[in-house]
């Protein structure tokens, strides 16, 4: 666990890529089977579920610290973190009690969190509080990250792969798709990983996904377009379909299966041969026309899918590549042969399996005029995808492009403030913003991107100078501050006060030379709700 604890504070306290793999690759070398296995977990984003819920870690805080209730809230807000604001002050507590033995990564998690599941809240406590008392902060921070279900770590999976390549001697796209998918970690995990014969031999195993990069040139720096195949962008969900072994298995770009949420593409993937994988996206389809990705949220966020919202919000599985045939790995075929042999694949397709359309131009201007009609189409813009590329692994850019449409915008003033996570959990990062409704400022949107450190840094002491209420580590500002927001969707909502909710809103800048009294109002965005659902559904021409 010392180890370990060790390996994070390294990754949280530096910007460099090259210490960030230095440090990992000294972490795998020296760290146990099993302790590695479960770092690669941890490290690659995957995450443990919440032990135990934030009140009760609370509670006991408040009965154990030795200070007055006010006192620990007042050191809450200042640190923004409970996780942190735990170890920092149990960390008094150790110097009349014995410090327990160092214990692996492995142990802590195996013998003593996931116990914790079957206990009841008293056990829950006892044991909690026991290591409060005896382990040091860094320890002690783990392991309520751990315990929240909240250990973020700042690092990404392309940096994972590139220690653990160089620990194992292995090829980073071999280790990418090792451990892709869901595994369990353990020592015979690491050993099998570790094993250059090993292979993904369970079949539901996918292909680590390729990333576009944003296009920001000219395209006609691309070169000539009959170069390249352009599609829609489509507003889904990124997805792999795998028909293996008689088996269908349906992966998200997160590296979740979600193979049950769509029974109607389950079945539709039953027609296909064995040993193929698709890449595509998955849409909501009514009609012949994709509908708005509100429409899918609302079939996603349900827990059961009742006869009712199966018919309500159809989805469809577009693919737009393939990956393997016949139990081959394709990846490496140029990509106007993996289309030619996709469009031959899907030539029966039932309705709920379709192919993503190639769009026909002559020219960059052709296509250019033809990016202005995404909206109307409910698309997010152009792919461009090199004819001549392999199927990549990451973001490499280059051979795929999003050509995406200017986003939406409104200017909102700041009504409260809150600490970020990890390095920024002294700094008030994460803010609320509200537009003008009959006189009165109303939330909408949320967002903590799109800011440099200097200006976090700076807005930091304004918020701190201009507070007018504090509700626990939230403070409410005084309302002068404008920004201009982007945002991808906006779609009618019971669940937010204002009855609207916005997709991916961050902070484009930070208007200074706009008063308050300036923003927009929440009939500027009801206005662009209704223009978006009065928006023409057009047919994909592939459908």
């Amino acid at each position: 666990m010392r180890a370990f604890s060790e390996l994070y504070e390294e990754l949280d306290t530096t910007t460099s890529t090259n210490l960030k793999v230095a440090a990992m690759v000294r972490y795998f070398n020296t760290a146990t089977p099993a302790d590695a296995a479960w770092a690669a977990y941890i490290l690659s984003g995957r995450r443990l579920k919440r032990f135990i819920g934030q009140s009760l870690l609370w509670r006991w805080l408040i009965e154990v610290s030795d200070l007055p209730e006010w006192l620990v809230e007042e050191s809450y807000s200042a640190v923004g973190d409970l996780a942190e604001t735990v170890a920092l002050l149990m960390e008094g507590n150790l110097a009349a009690a014995a410090v327990v033995p160092d214990l692996p990564l492995s142990t802590w998690i195996e013998a003593r969190l996931l116990p914790l599941r079957e206990v009841d809240d008293e056990q829950q406590r006892v044991a909690i509080i026991e290591w409060w008392r005896t382990l040091p902060y860094r320890e002690c921070f783990i392991l309520n990250k751990l315990l929240t279900g909240e250990l973020r770590v700042g690092v990404s999976e392309l940096l994972v792969t590139r220690a653990l390549a160089e620990v194992l001697k292995l090829e980073r796209n071999d280790v990418t798709r090792r451990i892709m998918g869901e595994w369990r970690p353990s020592a015979e995990f690491w050993e099998n990983l570790r094993s250059s014969e090993a292979s993904a031999s369970d079949p539901s195993a996918p292909y680590p996904f390729f990333l576009a990069s944003p296009l920001e040139a000219d395209p006609a720096t691309l070169g000539p377009t009959s170069d390249w195949l352009a599609e829609w962008k489509w507003d889904g969900i990124r997805s792999e379909l795998i028909r293996r072994e008689g088996k269908c298995f349906i992966w998200s770009r997160g590296e979740d299966l979600v193979t049950e949420r769509f029974p109607e593409v389950v079945a539709a993937a039953a027609q296909l041969p064995d040993g193929v994988v698709l890449d595509g996206e998955l849409v909501a389809w009514r009609d012949g026309a994709i509908q708005p990705f509100a429409d899918l949220q609302q079939r996603i966020g349900r827990k059961k899918l009742s006869p009712a919202i199966l018919k309500e919000v159809p989805v469809r599985f577009l693919a737009y590549d393939l990956l393997e045939q016949d139990y081959t790995d394709l990846r490496a075929l140029p990509l106007r042969e993996r289309r030619a042999r996709l469009e031959a694949l899907s030539a029966n397709a039932p309705d709920s399996l379709g192919i993503s359309s190639a769009i026909t131009a002559s020219s960059w201007e052709q296509l250019a005029n033809l990016r202005t009609e995404s909206r109307a189409r409910a698309v997010e813009g152009l792919m461009l995808k090199s004819l001549d590329s392999p199927y990549g692994t990451g973001r490499q850019r280059g051979s795929w492009w999003k050509w995406k449409i200017d986003p939406y915008s409104f200017d909102g003033v700041m009504l409260y403030a809150q600490p970020g996570h990890g390095r920024r959990s002294n700094l008030y990062t994460d803010y609320t913003f509200g537009v003008w409704s009959n006189g009165e400022l109303v939330p909408v949107a949320k967002a903590y991107s799109g800011l440099s450190n200097v200006e976090i840094a700076d807005l930091d002491r304004w918020i701190r100078l201009h507070t007018t209420e504090k509700f626990g580590p939230v403070r409410q500002v005084e309302q002068t501050q404008v920004f201009e927001l982007a945002y991808e969707g906006i779609a009618a909502s019971s669940r937010h006060k204002s009855g609207i909710a916005l997709r991916f809103p961050r902070i484009m800048r930070r208007r200074l030379d706009k008063p308050a009294g300036e923003a927009d109002t929440l009939s500027d965005l009801q206005a662009v709700l209704a223009a978006h659902r009065g928006q023409t559904r057009h047919e994909d021409p592939a459908s």
